[in-house]
C-alpha cells in the first residue's frame, strides 16, 4: 500500500452544538499504534481566554508517538495531538483579536486528533493570505523548533558548518533549507539513496548513508579532520556519542529529540575531553514562552514559506480513522518530510 495517502473526499463538516459528539482519536492506555481507537467524544466548548478550532489538519509529531507508548507521562484516556491549523468556529469570553472564520494555526491545541479542538488564544498564530491551513500544520511545530535552533541556540552563519541526522525528514529538510540560507555548510546522514536525494536538493552539500557508512568517521573525511561547529540531533540513543567526536573544540551538541530512544547516563568529563563541547536538551516552549517571541518566530517562518525561500514539504497525508497506519509509518522510519492527518 503506498505511503501517501491523500484525502481525494472529506465528509461534511459538522457544526459543533451543546451535547453532540464529534470523532476524535482517544487513547485508553499506553501501547503501540493499536491503542489509538477511533471514537466519539463530547464536543469542546470554549473556555475563557480559548478559541474553538475546527481543524483542518493535524501536524503528526513524536511527541504523540512518546505519549502513546508511555515515554512521556500522561494522563489517560487521552485525544492527542498539538499541532493544527484550521478556521476560528467560535471564541470563548474575553478572546479579544480573534473571531469566527479566521484561520489559525498552533502548536498548542489541546485534543487536535479529533474534528475540533481547544486552543488558547495566547498560543494561535493567525495564517497570512497564500498559506494554507495544511501548511500551517506542517509548518508550525517543525518549522518553529527549527527557526529558533538555528536562530538562537546556535546561530549559523556563513563559514559554519553542521551535521544534521535525519536529514530527510520534515525536521532535517527544514534544517538543511535553512543552513544553507545563511551559506552555512550542511552535512546530513539518511537511510538511503532515495532520502540522500531530497536531503541534498534541500540545501544539504554532503549526505551520509548510516546503513553504509560510519557517519563519525566519514564527517571528519568530508571536514578534512576538523569536524563540524553544531550537531543537530533529533535520534538520540543510538547517535548521541559518536555525533561528540564530531565536533569541533567548544562545538555544540544539540539534542532535540530521541527516535531512537533516551541517551543513556554518561560521564560530563567526557565534553571536556572531546574539547570542551556545550550539549543543550532545548525543547520548542521555552523558545516560544512569550507571545512576542511566538509571533516573530511565526512571522519570519510564514514569510519564508509566502516568499518561497523556504519549502515546508508534506510527505503523506492520513485519514483522521488510519492514524494508527500514520503511527507506524512514522516510528519505521518510512516518511518523508511532514506526516499529516486530515480529520
Amino acid at each position: 500500500m503506498p505511503l501517501r495517502n491523500r484525502v481525494s473526499r472529506l465528509p461534511v463538516t459538522r457544526r459543533p452544538s451543546p451535547g453532540v459528539s464529534l470523532n476524535a482519536i482517544r487513547i485508553a492506555s499506553s501501547g503501540g499504534p493499536e491503542v489509538l481507537r477511533f471514537e466519539d467524544v463530547p464536543t469542546p466548548a470554549p473556555g475563557a481566554g480559548q478559541v474553538l478550532l475546527r481543524v483542518e489538519a493535524v501536524g503528526l509529531n513524536y511527541v504523540e508517538v512518546y505519549q502513546r507508548t508511555g515515554l512521556y507521562k500522561v494522563s489517560y484516556p487521552l485525544v492527542p495531538g498539538g499541532e493544527a491549523a484550521g478556521p476560528v468556529e467560535s471564541v470563548g469570553p474575553g478572546v479579544t483579536g480573534f473571531a469566527p472564520g479566521d484561520r489559525i494555526a498552533t502548536v498548542n491545541a489541546i485534543g487536535a486528533y479529533a474534528e475540533y479542538a481547544l486552543v488558547p488564544a495566547d498560543r494561535a498564530v493567525k495564517l497570512p493570505d497564500g498559506i494554507s491551513t495544511r501548511q500551517g500544520a506542517a509548518a508550525m511545530l517543525q518549522g518553529l523548533t527549527a527557526h529558533y535552533l538555528t536562530t538562537s541556540t546556535f546561530a549559523l552563519a556563513a563559514g559554519h558548518s553542521c551535521l544534521v541526522h535525519a536529514a530527510a525528514g520534515g525536521m532535517g529538510l527544514l534544517l538543511c533549507q535553512l543552513g544553507k540560507r545563511v551559506g552555512a555548510r550542511v552535512i546530513g546522514t539518511t537511510s538511503s539513496e532515495e532520502k540522500a536525494a531530497l536531503a541534498r536538493a534541500a540545501g544539504a552539500s554532503d549526505v551520509i548513508l548510516y546503513t553504509e557508512q560510519d557517519f563519525a568517521v566519514e564527517v571528519k573525511r568530508l571536514t578534512g579532520g576538523v569536524g563540524v561547529n553544531v550537531v543537530y540531533d533529533s535520534v538520540g540513543r543510538t547517535t548521541f556519542l559518536a555525533g561528540l567526536t564530531c565536533l569541533v573544540p567548544r562545538g555544540m551538541m544539540v539534542l532535540y529529540g530521541q527516535s531512537s530512544g533516551p541517551v543513556e547516563p554518561f560521564d560530563p568529563q567526557i565534553l571536556n575531553q572531546r574539547g570542551s563541547l556545550y550539549l543543550t536538551r532545548p525543547s520548542l516552549p521555552h523558545y516560544i514562552a512569550t507571545r512576542e517571541e511566538l509571533l516573530r518566530r511565526s512571522n519570519d517562518l510564514f514569510g519564508w514559506i509566502a516568499g518561497g525561500s523556504l519549502d515546508v514539504r508534506i510527505g503523506a497525508e492520513f485519514p483522521l480513522a488510519r492514524t494508527a497506519d500514520a503511527h507506524r509509518a512514522l516510528e519505521a522510519r518510512r516518511t518523508t518530510g511532514k506526516v499529516l492527518i486530515i480529520p
